[in-house]
């Protein structure tokens, strides 16, 4: 059974971070399907914080989404925060649509969102899914390559998107080695990734 996960909720407001947003009342949120394992964050971005991971298949409220922007504010199992539209589904005229390509046609109202503090400058290069979920290889790596990254720290990378199974991390980012393991590392908007080398597809996120 796939849940939320509640051990990963942190208090947003640590992170100095002020919510507005503006839905007609008359809009009712729709629901949507997360296609992957997807961050939910306390602001539009990938420099905020996650508060939770709302599992592949599950579904979201959707409440709207900021004008110019990937970024939609959502309800899921129970946590309202933000999450990039590219990996949010909803049914329509008898066929599944992804919510950033056709927000106009769906009526998804437009929300807002105030910030305080520092911000984060985000490379214009996206993150992209790459393929269906089920074709990234399982990888369960064992505990010394988590320990080596923690005494290795590299310099974290921020990219427009967000860090999914499948996504291809861009070949300007350089990324590390891990003594006699088959994949690499980096860290991808505060989240250490391990890289396929041949492809530079995510395979493994440490949450």
């Amino acid at each position: 059974m796939k849940t939320f996960f509640p051990h990963l909720i942190r208090a947003a407001a640590t992170a100095g971070l002020v919510l507005a947003t503006a839905v007609p009342a008359a809009f009712a949120a729709m629901s949507a399907t997360v296609t992957t394992d997807l961050n939910v964050r306390a602001g539009p971005g990938p420099q905020y914080p996650v508060l939770g991971v709302a599992p592949g298949g599950s579904t979201a409220a959707l409440e709207g989404c900021i004008e110019g922007s990937l970024w939609c504010r959502v309800n899921a199992g129970g946590v309202s925060g933000w999450a990039y539209a590219k990996y949010l589904q909803t049914e329509s005229g008898g066929s599944t649509v992804v919510i950033s390509e056709r927000r106009q046609e769906l009526g998804v109202p437009v929300v807002s969102h105030e910030a305080t503090g520092a911000t984060v400058t985000v490379r214009p290069e996206p993150l992209e899914l790459v393929g269906r979920v089920e074709d990234i290889p399982t990888v369960a790596p064992p505990p010394t390559v988590r320990t080596y990254i923690t005494e290795n720290p590299s310099e974290p990378v921020y990219l427009e998107g967000e860090v999914v199974l499948g996504a291809t991390v861009p070949s300007s980012v350089a990324v590390q080695p891990i003594p006699e393991y088959e994949y690499e590392y980096v860290v991808v908007n505060n989240q250490p990734v391990l890289v396929e080398p041949s492809t530079r597809r995510i395979v493994y996120i440490y949450r």
